[in-house]
């Protein structure tokens, strides 16, 4: 019924099915059968891929020569054709009085034309087998029509008037595949139709095509967000691609005029006129202010999108610019804070009005910090802490039923500290800095301590202009800032080291004072509760006089004298047991381990570090009589007599005791101190002669070391060099090595052939040691 040539091969379809013969040899096979209720077999020749289209029904499947499948299948949507035809990358079938255009590598129908009525009758098709074939002519019983193919350009404007957006796309991307159109011409399009269905409302397609568009530049959406003129008016390019919608306008203009366009299309239609207005909004009209939410947040999305891209730095200006105002349209506070917190492009004198006049300061503080404003940043954070106190100003993040207002103040007090202490962190500018020191200390002394200490800043702050600008109310802030002086800047200054043991003790006594004003008072748990809440507001870990004691042990450039003069009439009593002992009197700081603290384990280690016996008697004599009608210290002295009587003259000792000593308290002591008297006295006796045996024993071992004799003939070698030793002089070493004069002199007394070094590696031999 139908037959077609194909190289060496000849396909031919029947009423069975297709089957391929071969020219060559003559055989033929199957290659594929009908189904037992189908449509007569059709064979079309693509002679442009020089394939062969099957029809099976309504599925035309491509093979090649050999009768194999090659690409996809189409499928036709009217059921089996009456005829087909091509024409350049396309396949045209016609039925029923409509012609249908398919693509031949994607199979999607691009286009239909009908060109005639229902019942028309059967029509058939053809196309240029010579020549460029750009014709398709189609003939029904009555006329011939002659169809040519369109310009890319003209088929998709077609398109795009009847607002066949889909269809729009399909055939540009097609296009491109087929590398009739550039991949910029493909982004153009994207674009064009997201202007159409930008004014068509349709915001969020409109803002998807704008981002699969590469040509497409952010500025040429300025104009949907502020009016003309502005800053940017020039950057928007003169572009209105093929002029198929209205030149850009403020989103609120183009969501009026959407809306009147649908009204007047709700009375065509009722009067019977067709329109292209969608049906969602004839069906359901959105209102004006969910129409421009829709528009600002897609458009808030687009420019979002475009921040990641490589822009012009005035083009970066306006995207973050206006990408603000649309945040500020939303009153989506959180991402215009992170905005302006981050690296922006930001302009600040387009945006400050806004923002002041608006309330969103911290914004604006954000902002201002980001440009490197940081005096106008720090003005605003001080505004906001003092308006949280006042109950003036509240942030918005921080308002929430369920949770107590007093800790919505105390946080935004804290977060408007934080925020300026990262602005004074790295600021170099020592009048700015202690400006708002003051402030920041007030809510948050950590905070103020940061500010001082921080390692971020290029220049570090004058340290006496430091000093003196801290409130002297807030003793803690100048203690941890003179502390990091000391500590981590290595600061050997005398004057700080004493103005910071000066503070500490005057701290500690203030402490110290406090402390045992509560315990005699008895106060009660309220009190108790009000200690412990100041010291976890501390912003020291440990207690005053543990640091100051460890300063003052640590540290020897601060005036020792003035610091006791502080603290003399005090309890502080180890503190100044540590100062005595830095000015070397050694009475007062027994006195005050001994007999103040009773703190006999310190006493003695303290004689220890003298070093001299006569500290221990001293010791002992403080003991036996503590002066100030204070009673004798007996178990002391029995206890220091017990662990270092063995150092101490016992006939010294025993004038010491007093005679209200009880006997029986130090008579066992005595006793062992004569003992050990005696034992140290006989084995100091014992050692005197063992080291005379071992000197004995050594002069012996040396002299039978020099009188060895040695046997050399004319086969002996020298064990350095291997020269005959013969009559020559020689010298042989501890470890029984010989070497000729010669080798003797290059080697040294000290090292022997083998290496070994005779100073370092000390030689015994086991007839060396003492046996007796």
């Amino acid at each position: 019924m139908t037959m077609v040539w194909l190289d060496n091969s000849i396909i031919v379809g029947t009423v069975n099915g297709y089957s391929l013969f071969s020219c060559v040899t003559g055989q033929s096979g199957i290659i594929f059968t009908l189904p037992d209720v189908s449509s007569l077999p059709q064979l079309k020749l693509l002679w442009r891929d020089w394939k062969v289209l099957l029809l099976v029904d309504n599925v035309g499947v491509l093979v090649n020569t050999h009768g194999q499948p090659v690409g996809g299948s189409l499928v036709f949507r009217r059921g089996g054709p009456d005829s087909i035809g091509e024409i350049s990358s396309y396949v045209g079938v016609v039925k029923d009085g409509n012609m249908e255009l398919y693509h031949k590598k994607s199979g999607g129908c691009i286009q239909k034309v009908t060109f005639g009525g229902e019942g028309v009758g059967p029509c058939i098709v053809a196309n240029e087998e010579v020549g460029g074939g750009k014709l398709l002519a189609v003939a029904t019983p009555n006329k011939v029509l002659c169809f040519r193919k369109l310009s890319s350009e003209d088929q998709l404007k077609d398109l795009l008037r009847k607002k066949s957006f889909k269809e729009a796309i399909t055939l540009a991307e097609e296009l491109e595949y087929d590398g009739e159109i550039s991949k910029d011409m493909l982004s153009f399009v994207h674009a064009q139709v997201g202007f159409l269905l930008l004014f068509d409302l349709r915001f969020e397609e409109a803002v998807n095509h704008f981002l699969h568009s590469e040509t497409m530049q952010p500025s040429e959406v300025f104009p949907f967000i502020m009016r003309d003129p502005n800053r940017w008016s020039l950057l928007v390019p003169r572009n209105r691609y093929w002029g198929l919608h209205p030149p850009p306008k403020p989103l609120e203009d183009v969501v009026d005029d959407g809306l009147m366009a649908i009204q007047r299309a709700t009375f065509l239609i009722k009067a019977g006129v067709e329109t292209l207005i969608d049906d969602g909004f004839l069906s359901n009209p959105p209102s004006r202010a969910d129409l421009l939410e829709s528009a600002i947040k897609n458009i808030t999305r687009y420019l979002e999108n475009c921040r990641v891209k490589e822009l012009a730095l005035p083009v970066r200006e306006g995207v973050d610019t206006l990408l603000m105002y649309l945040y500020r349209a939303l009153n989506r506070v959180n991402d215009m804070e992170k905005l302006a917190s981050s690296a922006n492009s930001c302009i600040v004198e387009e945006l400050e009005t806004l923002l002041d006049e608006t309330g969103h300061l911290r914004t604006l503080a954000f902002l201002y910090a980001s440009k490197g404003m940081s005096s106008k940043a720090l003005a605003i954070w001080r505004i906001l802490a003092r308006n949280y106190s006042s109950g003036l100003w509240k942030d918005p993040n921080m308002e929430n039923g369920s949770q107590d207002s007093n800790n919505n103040i105390i946080s935004g007090k804290e977060i408007a500290a934080t925020e300026a202490s990262k602005i004074l962190e790295e600021s170099s500018d020592q009048e700015l800095i202690l400006q708002h020191l003051g402030w920041v200390a007030d809510i948050n002394q950590a905070l103020a301590v940061q500010v001082l200490t921080s390692e971020k800043r290029a220049n570090q702050l004058s340290p006496d202009e430091v000093v003196a600008a801290i409130d002297p109310r807030k003793v803690e802030i100048l203690q941890r800032y003179i502390q990091w002086l000391i500590e981590d800047q290595d600061c050997d200054d005398t004057r700080f080291h004493t103005l910071y043991s000066l503070s500490l003790a005057k701290s500690a006594i203030e402490a110290f004072e406090a402390q045992n004003t509560h315990q005699n008072a008895d106060v009660g748990k309220a009190d108790d509760t009000e200690i412990s809440a100041n010291r976890m507001n501390s912003i020291f870990e440990s207690p005053v006089r543990e640091r100051l004691q460890r300063f003052l042990q640590s540290s020897d450039l601060y005036d020792s004298e003035e610091v006791l003069d502080l603290i003399e009439g005090s309890e502080l009593w180890l503190e100044k047991a540590i100062l005595y002992r830095k000015l070397g009197q050694e009475a007062s700081v027994l006195q005050i381990l001994a007999l103040k603290l009773e703190d006999s384990e310190a006493a003695e280690q303290y004689c220890a570090e003298i070093g001299r016996p006569d500290a221990y008697m001293q010791l002992l004599d403080m003991y036996l009589d503590p002066q100030d009608g204070k009673e004798p210290m007996f178990k002391a002295a029995v206890r220091l007599l017990h662990n270092h009587g063995e150092s101490l003259d016992p006939l010294q000792v025993l004038e010491k005791l007093s005679p209200d000593m009880p006997l029986q308290l130090a008579s066992e002591t005595i006793l062992r101190m004569f003992r050990a008297r005696l034992h140290h006295h006989r084995q100091g006796q014992i050692v005197h002669n063992l080291s005379l045996a071992v000197d004995v024993d050594a002069k012996l071992a040396r002299l039978e070391e020099r009188s060895r004799h040695v046997q050399i003939n004319d086969e002996s070698l020298c064990d350095s060099c291997h020269a005959r030793l013969g009559t020559k002089l020689f010298a042989m070493y501890p470890d029984d090595t010989v070497v000729c004069y010669k080798c003797f002199r290059r080697q040294g007394e000290s090292t022997s052939v083998t290496g070994r070094n005779f100073k370092q590696d000390v030689l015994i031999k086991l007839g060396w040691l003492v046996t007796q």
